[in-house]
């Protein structure tokens, strides 16, 4: 199965995965700190495959842990990065959203 590029939203907030809406990074951070909190996160998430995979329910919870403090360092998780009072629609269909009318266009 071939992925094509991520569907993103119009103003960048969100990918969208299989209709449902995934806040993105934080467009501000600089590109450096963001290719090392990208690089934690996927180091984090093997750790996390491999405690699974070993039954290590200690190291699974510290790789957890570790997944996220770098999706809150990116801006995934936690505080919203922007500043305009919309709400954060995190796991939100997207045809339940104001992006829906957006999102059908795209459903060619």
């Amino acid at each position: 199965m071939t992925r094509g590029p991520a569907l993103t939203t119009p103003d960048g907030r969100y990918l969208v995965v299989r209709g449902r809406l995934w806040r993105c990074s934080d467009p501000g951070l600089d590109p450096e700190r963001r290719q090392e909190l990208v690089d934690r996160l996927m180091a984090a998430r093997r750790d996390k495959r491999a405690a699974m995979a070993a039954d290590d329910a200690a190291a699974r919870e510290d790789a957890r842990s570790r997944v996220d403090r770098a999706k809150h360092e990116l801006g995934e998780r936690g505080p919203v990065w922007w500043d305009d009072g919309r709400p954060d629609l995190t796991r939100h269909l997207v045809e339940t959203t104001d992006y829906a009318a957006w999102y059908a266009t795209t459903q060619g």
